[in-house]
C-alpha cells in the first residue's frame, strides 16, 4: 500500500499570533466554505491578521479573517468578511470550550493552508495573551540565538 504524502500548501500565516500569544494547543480544524472563496484561497489570497473564533450556540465560527473576493465571480460571489464555520470533533470543541472558559485565554487562527491540494484547512491554538515585558524577552531570546547561531557558523568557517 502506498504511503501517503501529507503535503501542505500554505495560503496564509500569521505571524502576528505567535508574537502577541502564548501558544499552549494547536488543532486543525476544517472549513465550511464557499466556491467563490475556494477559488480565491487557491489563487493564494488570504488574510489572518485580524482573525479570531467564537463559540455560538455550542458552534466554532472564525470570524475576522479576510478572504477578498474572487475577481471573475458574479452574483453568487461571497462577502469577504463574513463567519465561517469550523469543522472538528464534539470532544476537541469541548477541550477548546472549557480552556476558553477561564479568563486570559482565547482562540487565535494560526495558518490557512490546503491539505494534499484538496481540503482547506484552517490551524487554530487556544492561547494566552503575552504582555509586553514577555514581548521583549521573546524578541531578546530569538536575537541571542541568531547571534550565538552567526557566531558558531563564523568559529567553524575560520
Amino acid at each position: 500500500m502506498a504511503k501517503k504524502d501529507t503535503g501542505r500548501q500554505v495560503v496564509a500565516n500569521n505571524k502576528k499570533a505567535r508574537h502577541d500569544y502564548h501558544i499552549l494547543d494547536t488543532y486543525e480544524a476544517g472549513l465550511a466554505l464557499m466556491g467563490t472563496e475556494v477559488k480565491s484561497l487557491r489563487m493564494g489570497r488570504a488574510s489572518l491578521v485580524d482573525g479570531f473564533c467564537q463559540f455560538t450556540d455550542g458552534e466554532l465560527w472564525l470570524e475576522g479573517v479576510h478572504i477578498p473576493e474572487y475577481l471573475q465571480g458574479s452574483w453568487t460571489n461571497h462577502s469577504a468578511r463574513r463567519r465561517r464555520k469550523l469543522l472538528l470533533h464534539r470532544s476537541e470543541m469541548d477541550k477548546i470550550q472549557q480552556k476558553t472558559r477561564e479568563s486570559g485565554f482565547t482562540i487565535v487562527p494560526l495558518s490557512l493552508y490546503f491539505v494534499d491540494g484538496k481540503k482547506a484547512k484552517v490551524e487554530i491554538a487556544v492561547a494566552k495573551g503575552k504582555r509586553e515585558y514577555d514581548k521583549r524577552q521573546t524578541l531578546r531570546e530569538q536575537q541571542d540565538n541568531r547571534e550565538a547561531q552567526r557566531a558558531m557558523r563564523y568559529k567553524n568557517l575560520g
